[in-house]
């Protein structure tokens, strides 16, 4: 599952993407310094991932990871193919989340691409591009429709209104995943067409050093502007996160954080957010080799779980032994678990919930 960072050029997304993977992507102080995307494969931090280390002391632990994509900056026009436009579009399309960062600090140093500091007009900008790039799908899309449905065809007639109400949409400047539609229909037709503007979105505030911890008045605009969108707002003062990885030792780079009022790095918010944006949850296999997270979409049946591991396990799945994961911390080890009789055996049918400790009994 991939996230892709976007906004205009010189916002801060190629410092966010060096400050959260660690691949180098380059990053200067001109419009279009990224022009293929770069990709980095992100630790998801969680605590109980070190917890079930403490207690278990296995060889290796493995964390859960999330892909993230740094994809060109976007400028007006793009939807026409101005600046990278194109490309910029196509790339965007093959993630599943946007993270999408906007500029909210002074620094005459650094240039704007638009001359002056504007969350919400640079919010717009992008948006709009978006938009129009989605408008042009549904068009083409209800070109194809219209004749069917002109026809009397009953499956068609129903596409043909819901598309209609996502053009009507789109031409007032509202995206995609805030248009009201119901679930079954828009799984049949709004998903399959791939809508950028569909896709879910956290905001990232660009702040400088002294915002950190608390935001400032840019920040505000932005949290006033996405009020209605269901979208995470995170706040995270990029360039200094960046210096902040950069430190050695942890207590190097705690100490920094104590200074700006941060208990953890913003990042690692920004992670957990994007992990959470994707829909995705974890559930920990635990024993002497390795403590390991897995990632599964929330809703996960037990074999499919079981897929993740291996595509054997899930075609040949008997049954799973499950541990709630504050039994396995209130309790101490497996075995203290078996005997307390908290250890549950599920069948195909059970939902896997997020943190639950596992083992899969498969025959193939």
């Amino acid at each position: 599952m991939k996230a892709g960072i976007v906004g205009l050029p010189n916002v801060g997304k190629s410092t966010l993407f060096n400050c959260l993977s660690n691949a180098k992507a380059q990053s200067a102080n001109f419009p279009f310094c990224t022009i293929e995307p770069n990709i980095g494969v992100v630790n998801v931090p969680d605590a109980r991932l070190e917890k079930l280390e403490s207690l278990v002391n296995p060889e290796r632990v493995i964390p859960a990871t999330v892909e993230i994509v740094d994809i060109a900056g976007l400028v007006k026009g793009a939807s026409k193919g101005e600046g990278l436009g194109n490309q910029f579009l196509g790339n965007i399309r093959e993630t599943d989340a946007i993270i999408h960062v906007l500029r909210c600090f002074d620094n005459d140093n650094i240039v704007h691409v638009d001359g002056s500091v504007n969350p919400i007009r640079d919010k717009e900008t992008i948006d709009m591009e978006l938009q129009l790039k989605d408008l042009e799908t549904v068009e083409k899309k209800l070109d194809k429709v219209k004749r069917a449905a002109k026809t009397g065809n009953k499956e068609a007639q129903k596409e043909e209104s819901v598309l209609l109400k996502l053009k009507e949409a789109l031409e007032s400047g509202v995206s995609v995943r805030a248009v009201a539609i119901e679930k079954e229909l828009r799984l049949e037709y709004v998903k399959p067409l791939q809508f950028i503007t569909d896709k879910p979105v956290m905001y990232v505030c660009n702040v400088d050093e002294g915002a950190a911890a608390t935001g400032n008045a840019y920040v505000e605009e932005v949290k006033k502007a996405v009020a209605n969108e269901n979208a995470e707002v995170v706040v995270l003062a990029v360039g200094t996160e960046a210096d902040i990885t950069e430190l050695e030792s942890y207590e190097e780079r705690q100490m920094f954080l104590e200074d700006l009022g941060l208990e953890e790095p913003g990042s690692a918010k920004l992670i957990r957010g994007a992990y959470k944006l994707l829909d995705l949850e974890t559930y920990f296999t635990a024993g002497e080799k390795e403590v390991r997270a897995w990632t599964i979409p929330v809703g996960a049946t037990a074999p499919q779980a079981a897929g993740v591991i291996h595509t054997d396990f899930e075609k040949g799945f008997i049954r799973a032994e499950v541990i709630a994961y504050n039994d396995y911390v209130a309790l101490g080890s497996e075995a203290k678990v078996k005997e307390a009789g908290k250890m549950r055996v599920e069948g195909k049918e059970y939902i896997v919930k997020d943190g639950d400790v596992m083992h899969f009994r498969f025959n193939v």
